[in-house]
């Protein structure tokens, strides 16, 4: 309800400025300022769009469950030092990280709460398909995901109650626990049927994982895009709010690797805990203050998990393709190293032959 107002907000402006007279299917008028009826075409393609992306979402978590070994997941939640770094990253270097750009842009303590909000939430789908691309910890990945999404339950509240203080009561805030609770179910259900799917038919999992992959690398794209069609009249908004949308992302993920880093993960665990910090759950960020603000609030504010989520891509892309480049580059040096020491040992082995009248022991084959 308060997206449509919000929405109409926005229709009445080049109406007032353009016409002296309200049109006539108006239902409030003041003057030149009027409120136009709801406008079902959004709201049509908003849950078409919505039942695709959800049965799209849980066809390619299925897929990742497919990559996922249920020994070795099973040892991430008995040796949790990896879920650990991981936790530690998500609600408390994101909630800090929000709160440090709050205060060092001085925003306004609405738009400030937002970003707060953006840096509590738990740790996004789209992270466990770059994983996959950038070779990480599939196990991890999904562990991280789904126990982030589960401690959010808790986490949540007590990071919004510590960090907004400085603007706002944090009782104004409405937490979706019904939204966590189905993205929590979302992520279990069909991870498991994909696990399951790879114990007992490995070889078929993996068809079913490289169809999965690209089909999440569509639909991150295509989330992006939804959104900008949706909320295409919501983009007037702070250039401050720009930049910290720009900074954030690139800070989790940043920050998630040195962290993983210090703790002395492998680069492929590293890889992962980075992306799992940077990639945040901006859906549920998004519906936590539709909820929770008025549409004079929303007008402030609403664009910035949008802008959150379109950087949040653009850099996990970057981070792929430095990834992809890099990758080529070193296996293509060590296949040189190998290359030619196999010319070195055959031109050693030559000449050693020769030493010893074509003798070759059986120490130099």
């Amino acid at each position: 309800m308060q997206t449509y107002f919000l929405s109409q907000q926005f229709n009445s402006r080049p109406l007032a400025e353009n016409s002296t007279a309200c049109p006539a299917n108006a239902t409030i008028c003041s003057g030149t300022s009027c409120v136009l009826p709801e406008d079902n075409f959004n709201e049509t393609l908003s849950i078409i769009l919505s039942t695709v992306l959800t049965i799209m979402l849980a066809l390619v978590m299925f897929s990742m469950g497919c990559n996922v070994d249920i020994k070795k997941f099973w040892g991430h939640i008995k040796r949790p030092w990896g879920i650990f770094v991981g936790f530690l990253c998500q609600f408390g270097i994101m909630p800090l990280t929000a709160f440090l750009l709050s205060l060092a842009f001085n925003v306004l303590p609405i738009q400030a709460v937002v970003v707060l909000i953006m840096g509590c939430c738990p740790g996004g789908t789209a992270s466990n398909v770059i994983a996959y691309w950038v070779d990480g910890d599939m196990d991890l990945s999904i562990s991280m995901t789904t126990c982030s999404t589960l401690f959010a339950m808790g986490m949540m509240p007590l990071c919004l109650f510590v960090y907004t203080k400085t603007w706002t009561d944090s009782n104004a805030i409405v937490l979706p626990y019904d939204s966590i609770g189905i993205s929590l179910v979302a992520l279990i259900i069909p991870v498991s049927f994909g696990i399951y799917v790879n114990h007992r038919w490995p070889s078929k999992a993996k068809v079913i994982l490289k169809v999965g992959s690209i089909v999440g690398a569509i639909l991150i794209v295509l989330i992006a895009v939804v959104g900008g069609i949706l909320y295409k009249g919501s983009w007037i908004i702070s250039p401050k709010l720009w930049i910290i949308g720009t900074i954030f992302p690139a800070a989790g993920y940043s920050l998630g690797f040195f962290l993983a880093r210090v703790a002395g993960l492998s680069w492929h665990r590293c890889r992962t805990v980075s992306l799992e910090t940077g990639m945040q759950n901006t859906q549920l960020c998004s519906t936590i203050v539709q909820l929770s603000f008025t549409p004079e609030q929303l007008e402030l504010m609403f664009t910035f998990p949008l802008i959150y989520s379109i950087f949040q891509l653009l850099f996990a892309l970057l981070i792929l393709g430095g990834y992809r480049v890099y990758r080529r580059y070193r296996v293509k040096t060590k296949t040189d190293v190998e290359k030619t020491e196999e010319k070195e040992d055959s031109k050693s082995t030559s000449s050693h032959a020769k030493i010893n009248g074509g003798f070759v022991s059986n120490e130099t084959k």
